[in-house]
């Protein structure tokens, strides 16, 4: 590669991905009022007496955005020096999503509805605003929710078990007669009961069916705390000394990194 198309490249690179620069702020700003014009006009598309009316604008706008979109997302792609990490990050994924529905509506007729996917690129925000603090605190609850994870999926197998007992027993105690047809149909009333949702469209008639229904709204309550427990936890655990800044990789684009950092943590590029 020769030295003119590196310093363009890196060029390009602080425009798309910095947030640092009056061009990669501006570049940011005006993408995200293109996302939400985007989403708006598929959400407008959706009601019928505007689609009547202007849905070969709305349809030419998404179009235009997707063609933009699309050239943006190959920019990106130049730009690094990792193309195929990028294209397998979050953002790099999120990207891709964004373009992908407008094609697929060329042989699936309705599929443009997902280009809604676009208010995930919003996230961007973060940077463009300077809110790297954001970041951090981002980093922070991944963290903690990653640790609880594990605790998590026991508690979830524990609630599992209860709610199949108690739906087998309401099943045995009301019977098909009073609405609770089978197993399966009492385990969606105890699920509906034990998360205090309560939909009112079974409810127990016999005295006995009423006092296993009161034990586990009663038990719902407590079941509703623990995982906010287990992941408060892990969060006050959880210690952050450095700052996060807003510089990007330019290996694979990654965002996210310590103040102090020398090398990016997702591929190892130098920053």
């Amino acid at each position: 590669m020769t030295t003119t198309s590196r310093k363009f490249r890196e060029r390009l690179h602080e425009i798309i991905f910095g947030a640092d620069t009056p061009a990669g702020k501006a570049f940011d700003v005006g993408l995200m009022i293109l996302i939400i014009a985007s989403v708006l006009a598929v959400v407008l598309e959706s009601v019928s007496w505007i689609r009547d009316t202007y849905g070969p604008w709305l349809r030419a706008f998404e179009w235009l955005v997707t063609i933009a979109f699309t050239i943006e997302y190959l920019l990106r792609l130049y730009c690094v020096d990792k193309p195929w990490r990028y294209a397998r990050s979050f953002y790099g994924i999120v990207d891709l999503l964004a373009i992908l529905p407008t094609y697929l509506s060329l042989f699936f007729p309705g599929a443009q509805s997902l280009l809604v996917i676009r208010g995930l690129r919003l996230l961007r925000v973060f940077r463009v605003l300077k809110l790297v603090h954001f970041v951090g605190e981002a980093r922070e609850l991944v963290t903690a929710l990653r640790a609880s994870a594990r605790k998590i999926i026991v508690f979830l197998g524990a609630v599992l078990t209860i709610v199949i007992i108690v739906g087998s027993a309401m099943y045995l105690i009301e019977g098909a007669e009073h609405g609770f047809e089978n197993i399966p149909v009492s385990i969606y009333w105890a699920i509906v009961t034990m998360t205090t949702v309560g939909y009112g469209d079974m409810a127990p008639e016999t005295a006995l069916g009423k006092a296993l229904a009161s034990v586990i709204m009663i038990l719902g309550y407590g079941i509703i705390a623990v995982p906010t427990g287990i992941v408060s936890v892990e969060l006050a655990g959880v210690a952050r000394g450095k700052t996060v800044t807003g510089r990007a990789c330019l290996g694979c684009g990654g965002h996210g990194h310590d103040a102090d950092a020398k090398y990016c943590k997702f591929c190892g590029t130098e920053l």
